[in-house]
């Protein structure tokens, strides 16, 4: 093991003091600035729209009081509707997973041999097979690059 090196007492307050004056500044920039987000350029849209926005904005009549409860019936209804179609579904996949549960008990009783070979996973069951290019042809005037690249990386500061 190397031997530590005693640092000057007056380098070492030097260095502290440049450390603690960097925080404090780095404190009084977010104080006056506060967090700021980083920009997304797909959110923010074009220019041309944003400026065209009032002429752009559609004034929609006010809904009667027929039309809202009518509205809120139709999403009642509805409702009602999907609620019933999910439970139909759940009852159809319960007594179908009951019904398999029973004939794989009575196929244990009958024979042990065809009940493991029941509960087996096949592989076939589902067919998958791929096939594809193995090699590609090459790109003419394409030269590859030797790892060098230019970072165009946004950086927000």
């Amino acid at each position: 093991m190397k031997k530590k090196r005693k640092l000057d007492p007056a380098i070492a307050q030097a260095r502290e003091m440049k450390r603690r004056k960097k925080i404090e500044k780095q404190m009084k920039r977010l104080e006056k600035y506060g967090r700021r987000l980083k920009p997304i350029d797909e959110i923010e849209g074009e220019p041309k729209l944003k400026r065209e926005l009032t002429l752009r904005a559609r004034e929609l009549p006010p809904l009667t009081q027929e039309e809202t409860e009518s509205h809120a019936l139709l999403q009642k209804q509805w409702a009602r509707y999907k609620f019933r179609q999910f439970v139909q579904e759940v009852h159809a996949i319960s007594s179908i997973l009951q019904e398999q549960d029973r004939a794989l008990e009575e196929l244990r009783f009958e024979s042990p041999e065809l009940y493991q070979m029941a509960i087996q996973v096949d592989d076939k069951l589902i067919p998958f097979s791929f096939k594809g290019p193995t090699k590609t042809p090459p790109i003419k005037g394409y030269e590859a690059q030797d790892g060098e690249y230019i970072d165009t990386t946004k950086t927000f500061d």
